[in-house]
């Protein structure tokens, strides 16, 4: 990734500060996004809904590391790189433990037979998904290239992945509620841990920032 041309001190403490905006946006939006989605999906037996609000929390993490990155850039000029790749690992250990509850649970339900409830809320919750996240992830996009910067590019990356799986949640909860089939659900959890297995062998070695290229 080549910037451009380079930027003076003052437009990279702008745009650092614009990262950190959209890092803290990210932070609250999730925190909502998946408070809604888990109680949502827990009303109405929806292992995916579940599992993306979970998902939404995991997405907070990622943003809160780019947000004190950011803000230790601001204050100190760096950041601390050791510190930085433990929280990394940490955020791929609660992406593998995603990955596992929601594929027990699929399968349980699957061997089960348990049929979910019909929820127009969580329809609504994955319907503003899809709206925000392309535009987020966009945002993110355009200063981690301009700064040059690796972790607000993987940032971006995440917020992308979170589009895919609000695309295949709303998919797998859609046409539950349109045809009754009760294993579309459990398939959509299924989507949605290969996904969080990914993202956390990503985060493990530290190789989130290639999806941002």
């Amino acid at each position: 990734m080549v910037a451009a041309r380079t930027l003076t001190p003052e437009e990279t403490e702008r745009l650092t500060r614009r990262g950190l905006r959209l890092a803290q946006f990210t932070v609250a939006y999730n925190v909502i996004e998946g408070v809604v989605a888990v109680t949502a999906g827990v009303l109405a037996g929806l292992v995916s809904v579940i599992g993306f609000g979970i998902d939404s929390g995991i997405e907070s993490i990622a943003a809160v590391l780019v947000g004190a990155r950011l803000a230790a850039r601001l204050r100190h000029g760096h950041a601390d790189e050791h510190k930085e790749r433990l929280t990394l690992r940490l955020v791929a250990v609660t992406f593998f433990i995603l990955a596992a509850y929601v594929t027990v649970e699929g399968i349980r339900r699957l061997i089960d037979g348990e049929a979910p409830e019909s929820s127009p809320v969580s329809i609504g919750i994955l319907v503003l998904a899809l709206v925000a996240m392309p535009v987020l992830a966009a945002m993110k996009k355009r200063v981690g290239t301009r700064l040059n910067d690796n972790l607000i590019l993987a940032d971006a990356a995440e917020t992308k992945i979170c589009l895919l799986l609000s695309s295949s949640t709303l998919l797998g909860v859609g046409l539950y509620t349109l045809t009754g089939a009760a294993w579309l659900d459990p398939v959509a959890g299924f989507i949605i841990a290969a996904f969080a297995i990914y993202e956390g062998r990503e985060a493990w070695e530290g190789e989130l920032a290639e999806e941002g290229g």
